[in-house]
């Protein structure tokens, strides 16, 4: 038998009355603490309400799994996790493989940092997007970075969780990871983070000394955010109840505004490049066949698809529009190479 045990956000205090039962019947109790860490003190706790063998499992140990199926096989094991036990991707694949070896499984939820956190700050959950990590490792933030950008074009928030290796006692700090985003944006610049951008820095959600700080970048990049753990949202589109909700719940630097404002498509950044520039060269191209009728439809054809890729910009069809604008600048390449002019001119 295997249960999953959530054990909440708050410490021993927040483990469901359901889930001491269940550790009271444990022949075995497993405690990971690469999700994020606990205390000692709850950790002694949780030592102490239960008479069984206690292990604090490793990430290998779990993700590899072996061990805790074995033993679920003829004993009583318990997996516990901070927060609710399914927010990890690795519990899920152990839970199936699992059923699979026909080893009965039960779920205790609690509450999550996620959910915890987004209702601590005001923030509406339906609008939260897709999540990302940020590492310490540069070259690797330029996956955030794009989940930060796809987020804001549909006016989502984005939850960016940093880095905590359990071994090194290593936690990400915020102003790193901020300052790893403003690096990111000098290779890639579609103007998705820069000193101005809104932030959220979320920091020990759930403990009595937990905080929450907002503001501009400028305004943060040199705060202290205090003991880890810390999490990091960029605010999308923000609802005035959620502006209002952030100025009284937490610390609020600068006035809460919509980060999408200056975030284009790339779709959008494309046409606003490539439109005049087919346009020039359509124009550079048109007087050469001013006597030759017959390629006057083609230059039509050109203008035509021109006028449709802004048409189908603004109605929101971006994959059409840039196909439009390719047929365009694919006719105005072919007219330039018919009288011998060089295409990429």
């Amino acid at each position: 038998m295997l249960w999953f045990v959530g054990i909440g956000v708050s410490g021993f205090k927040s483990i469901p009355i359901e889930a001491l039962d269940v550790l009271s019947k444990a022949d075995i109790v497993y405690l990971e603490q690469f999700t994020s860490p606990i205390g000692k003190s709850d950790l002694r706790k949780i030592k102490d309400s239960t008479k069984a063998e206690f292990k604090e499992a490793k990430r290998w140990l779990v993700e590899d799994g072996n061990e805790i199926l074995k033993n679920a096989k003829k004993k009583k094991v318990a997996l516990l996790s901070y927060g609710d036990p399914y927010i990890a991707t690795t519990h899920i694949e152990l839970r199936t493989r699992a059923i699979d070896e026909k080893i009965k499984t039960f779920s205790i939820h609690a509450s999550s940092s996620l959910t915890s956190m987004i209702g601590e700050c005001g923030l509406h959950f339906y609008k939260v997007g897709r999540i990302a990590t940020i590492m310490s490792e540069m070259k690797s933030l330029t996956t955030p970075y794009y989940v930060i950008y796809k987020n804001i074009i549909e006016g989502n928030h984005t939850i960016l969780l940093l880095e905590y290796n359990q071994d090194k006692d290593f936690f990400l700090e915020p102003n790193v990871a901020l300052h790893g985003l403003l690096e990111t944006e000098k290779g890639q610049m579609r103007k998705v983070v820069d000193l101005s951008t809104f932030v959220i820095v979320a920091s020990r959600i759930g403990f009595r000394d937990q905080a929450i700080i907002s503001g501009k970048i400028s305004s943060l990049k040199k705060r202290d955010f205090g003991k880890p753990p810390h999490t990091v949202i960029i605010p999308g589109r923000l609802h005035f109840t959620e502006s209002d909700a952030l100025k009284i719940l937490g610390e609020c630097i600068d006035e809460p505004f919509d980060n999408s404002e200056k975030t284009q498509k790339i779709s959008s950044q494309m046409m606003k490049k490539y439109v005049p520039m087919i346009r020039d060269a359509l124009e550079e191209v048109r007087p050469r066949y001013k006597d030759q009728k017959e390629f006057h439809i083609i230059l039509e054809n050109a203008e035509l698809y021109i006028k449709d890729a802004e048409k189908f910009l603004e109605e929101g069809q971006d994959e059409v529009a840039i196909l439009s604008i390719g047929y365009a600048d694919g006719l105005i390449d072919a007219l330039r190479l018919a009288k011998g002019l060089d295409p990429k001119m």
